[in-house]
């Protein structure tokens, strides 16, 4: 393991990047918990900066940029999250952003991008976004900075799990939403690094199930298709770096259904007042829905990841909760 992902080197990020984002609180989620008989605590970096705990790993992979490659600028794919985080980031270094975002991006995530004085583009499929993205990198000599397969965001994303362990010394498991991996290795990775006791599980959509497949199949591997409500975990492939550190410290990953995710996210807005996109609701469902082998009474942390989400998308959410508990 490289220099950046040893204990020291996450300690070392999170030290490069306290100063500019928060450290999110974490919060007793009692009535939710006596649902399924556990201790449940969430993570809320759906209150973070922009809005999910993607401004961590990209503040680390702009500040972590040579002279040169900032007076270049960067350019990033993505659905939502860390295409805003990143422009946040760039602007607070000065540095250009270019986006390129699949043409179902959510309005909210595409207005906060451009807000933040990003260049916008948008552009097909998820993996006609990332084509693009590189085609941009080449031809106007940009840094491609990787939503998720990358040192610097891995790193970065490893300050919510150093936290985690700051505030609750050692809880019995943790619960991760995964999309392309980033968030998972770099939580995985600081808590066994630190506490190895501690079960670190990890959550997808039945629709968008990139991690599972690469742990089935052996390796990293992409998806053809993808359809979920969780828009911010339709990534079309699993990043090499973070399947090999989910390989190594994950102790598993499950996936679970839309309606699970939709009911979470009207759970945690009606019970814990907070506001979460489906993604950022993943892994709070796998708890509510047992999908998670959890001790009677444990204390769990489940990562609610962000809270970006269009009032109509919203509503659309709530609607299929209703749906699903019919």
């Amino acid at each position: 393991m490289s220099a950046g992902l040893t204990l020291r080197g996450l300690r070392a990020a999170r030290s490069r990047i306290a100063a500019r984002v928060h450290q999110t609180p974490l919060l007793h989620a009692t009535t939710l918990g006596e649902r399924v008989g556990v201790d449940l605590w969430l993570k809320c970096e759906n209150l973070q900066k922009t809005g999910s705990f993607k401004a961590r790993g990209a503040l680390n992979a702009v500040l972590a940029l040579s002279a040169a490659a900032r007076e270049r600028g960067v350019v990033t794919v993505s659905a939502g999250n860390h295409a805003a985080a990143l422009a946040w980031s760039s602007r607070a270094a000065g540095v250009c952003c270019t986006t390129v975002m699949p043409a179902t991006a959510s309005r909210t995530k595409v207005e906060a991008t451009a807000s933040y004085g990003a260049r916008v583009i948008l552009h097909g499929s998820a993996l006609d976004a990332f084509a693009r993205a590189h085609e941009i990198a080449d031809r106007e000599g940009l840094t491609f900075v990787h939503p998720f397969d990358d040192e610097s965001i891995v790193a970065g994303a490893a300050s919510v799990g150093l936290e985690i362990l700051e505030d609750m010394r050692e809880p019995d498991a943790i619960v991760v939403p995964v999309g392309g991996g980033g968030l998972i290795a770099g939580v995985a990775a600081a808590i066994k690094l630190t506490s190895p006791r501690v079960r670190v599980y990890g959550v997808e959509p039945i629709g968008a199930a990139a991690m599972r497949l690469s742990l089935d199949v052996g390796h990293a591997t992409r998806l053809e298709s993808m359809s979920t409500i969780a828009d911010g975990l339709a990534a079309p492939m699993a990043g090499k770096l973070p399947f090999e550190l989910v390989n190594r410290f994950v102790d598993d990953v499950v996936t679970i259904g839309d309606g699970e995710i939709a009911s979470a996210v009207a759970a945690l807005l009606t019970r814990a007042k907070l506001l979460a996109e489906p993604a950022g609701a993943a892994a709070t469902a796998a708890v509510l829905a047992g999908a998670i082998p959890l001790a009677p009474g444990g204390r769990i942390v489940a990562i609610v990841s962000g809270g970006n989400v269009d009032v109509d998308r919203l509503f659309a959410v709530l609607e299929t909760a209703k749906t699903a508990a019919a």
